[in-house]
């Protein structure tokens, strides 16, 4: 299907962008990789009256260090990710997980801050950044303000992310020494969304968890931080019972929707099976 028709426009700052946001309300959208919104527009799901490309904004690509933390340009496209050796030095999880998103030809024009500011929680980077504690830096009318990841996510397609404003960059904190960390998603085949998919990020002690934050993909309105998963594991020597203790909590706040990818119970049980595995490669990797 054809879109409805729709101004243009490729603005050549972030100042310039959100300039045209404020003046232009509700009726515009912001186009950065495209792969969400386009498909929409054809559908007639989405009929925004203009489209703001962003991808001419250099300052909004990228990755760089800033003392503690890495700090990675929200239209920076999956491909530069995975190939960053910054990223694979400071936050490895972030560098290895886009290589199970979509297929190749995605991973040349998606965004991570797209991904993150759509709000659908099929996508892969709300749980990853729940998973590294990023904090995400927004630009409005009012200038800049930073979110948690934790507090960004309110529910389907729904964030933080104000008519005005435009995500500038992810920050993340570098990883400890001796963080192990892994992304475990079932999905049906490339290129597919994912059934469910569980992001952990570890650290240990004398065989004892000291750190774990777990982010869960796909099973529920939104990205889920799995607390109640993380407190199983922590302060206690990881073990089949400690494991499985966070797999029970983790699918106790699961609240998936019934697709052609399985029903509530199946993809409830799966996410319990990817934290597992999970935590287990996690585990593995804390040195």
């Amino acid at each position: 299907m054809i879109p409805p028709s729709f101004d243009y426009h490729a603005p050549k700052s972030v100042g310039e962008a959100v300039s045209l946001l404020g003046s232009l309300g509700s009726d515009a959208k912001i186009l950065a990789g495209g792969h969400s919104l386009l498909p929409m527009m054809k559908l007639r799901f989405a009929q925004p009256a203009h489209l703001i490309d962003i991808n001419r904004i250099p300052e909004l690509r990228g990755i760089c260090e800033d003392g503690p933390d890495v700090v990675i340009g929200a239209m920076t496209v999956e491909n530069e990710l995975i190939r960053s050796a910054l990223l694979q030095a400071k936050v490895p999880l972030l560098a290895e997980a886009p290589r199970l998103i979509a297929d190749p030809q995605v991973r040349n024009r998606g965004t991570m801050g797209g991904d993150i500011a759509h709000g659908d929680p099929a996508n892969d980077h709300p749980a990853l950044s729940l998973a590294v504690d990023a904090t995400f830096v927004l630009e409005g009318p009012q200038g800049r303000r930073t979110v948690k990841a934790d507090d960004f996510f309110l529910g389907t397609y729904a964030t933080a992310l104000a008519e005005d404003e435009i995500m500038v960059a992810i920050r993340v904190p570098a990883f400890a020494a001796g963080t192990g960390w892994a992304y475990e998603k079932l999905k049906r085949k490339t290129g597919d969304w994912a059934t469910a998919g569980a992001a952990v990020v570890l650290r240990m002690s004398a065989g004892t968890v000291t750190h774990a934050r777990i982010g869960l993909t796909n099973v529920g309105p939104t990205a889920l931080r799995a607390i109640g998963a993380e407190e199983a594991l922590i302060g206690k020597p990881l073990s089949d019972a400690s494991i499985n203790a966070a797999a029970d909590a983790a699918m106790a706040i699961c609240d998936p929707a019934e697709d052609l990818r399985g029903d509530v119970e199946y993809k409830t049980a799966m996410a319990g099976q990817m934290i597992k595995r999970a935590i287990r490669a996690a585990a593995a990797r804390c040195a």
